[in-house]
């Protein structure tokens, strides 16, 4: 909810509300002649984080007024219901600022640049993985979960990384008509939350909407895949370039219901295949100390782009590739040219 747009006070060159202010202009009161606890309680409390965030930037008094934890926590647990619970909101707690930046590092796109990048990343600081998802269908919510996911061991570090929200034996079923069925991925959004208890802070590794949406050719189910691209410029490294993908599956309707089978995170390369853990680590520091903007959010062009540029460079091996096989198949048919003329 948003503030209702007030009558303009006469202009003021020291940004602070003076005494004309008070006044009435055109039978209206304006907002200075508004008791603060009144503002706090029957107004602040209404808003969603970022008109939050915007009437903090209109006033001193405002700014202190909207500065409080209550606010933000409030902001925090309905945009992502899956930060009210003890475990996470006591991490939140721990944040610089609490609640409010923790709203600030999740709600903000990140642009992570090479310049950005630190040369040496310690992951044993990073020993876990927090991962606060929630899933919406037509603004309503249909899954909500925290996953803990330990970065220490061997197991994790050198194998493939997969963070599993739902398996297909704990599938959800969702109620839906059957006209909900055609445009279910188009109505569905999606928040992936990534928290580092240590580093305090945090990062939304998905974009709200689907990317990309088509049929699995071998097992028919539907698939939507959620992306951010991080793109880290020629720093040397096959990581440099990744992105983040978070896959929904989900079959047919049955009996009313849409049976959401799977949603898992993982992290590709440039060539399409999965990073390992200690290399996912690696990118998620890049992400979690990535630049913050308020703009709007990108993500889609990006992935587009990536896309793009991936299936140039493959198309170029596929190339490449067959040039070798071609020189290959020219040395050998020389080969038996020389041999049969010497027989």
């Amino acid at each position: 909810m948003k503030l209702k747009t007030l009558p303009t006070p006469m202009p003021c060159t020291s940004g602070e509300p003076n005494a004309t202010t008070t006044e009435n202009y055109g039978g209206a009161t304006t907002i200075s002649t508004i008791q603060p606890e009144v503002i706090q309680t029957h107004i602040l409390t209404r808003l969603d984080g970022p008109t939050l965030a915007s009437v903090g930037t209109t006033s001193s008094e405002l700014r202190a007024l909207s500065s409080h934890n209550h606010l933000w926590d409030n902001a925090c647990y309905s945009t992502w219901p899956s930060t009210n619970t003890p475990h996470v909101r006591h991490v939140i707690s721990t944040f610089p600022n609490g609640s409010r930046s923790f709203f600030s590092d999740s709600y903000a796109t990140f642009s992570p640049s090479r310049n950005n990048f630190t040369s040496g990343i310690n992951l044993d600081r990073m020993p876990e993985l927090i991962s606060a998802v929630d899933i919406f269908h037509r603004e309503n919510l249909i899954i909500s979960k925290v996953v803990e996911t330990e970065t220490k061991t061997d197991s994790f570090r050198f194998s493939p990384f997969r963070v599993d929200l739902i398996h297909k034996k704990d599938a959800v079923k969702i109620p839906v008509s059957n006209d909900t069925c055609h445009d279910f991925s188009e109505e569905m959004t999606l928040s992936w939350i990534i928290i580092d208890r240590v580093g305090r802070r945090a990062v939304n590794v998905s974009s709200k909407k689907a990317v990309t949406v088509q049929r699995n050719k071998i097992s028919g189910e539907m698939e939507a895949r959620f992306v951010t691209v991080v793109d880290g410029g020629e720093v040397g490294t096959a990581s440099a370039v990744a992105v983040f993908s978070v896959v929904v599956t989900w079959g047919e309707v049955l009996g009313g219901e849409i049976s959401v089978r799977e949603v898992s995170l993982q992290i590709e390369d440039m060539e399409g295949m999965n990073l390992y853990g200690r290399d996912s680590l690696v990118i998620m520091k890049r992400a979690l100390e990535g630049k913050r903007g308020n703009g709007k959010d990108k993500r889609e062009e990006s992935y587009r782009k990536f896309v793009k540029k991936e299936g140039k460079l493959r198309k170029e091996g596929r190339l490449d590739n067959l040039g070798v096989g071609l020189a290959v198949l020219s040395f050998v048919c020389f080969l038996v040219c020389v041999f049969c003329a010497n027989w």
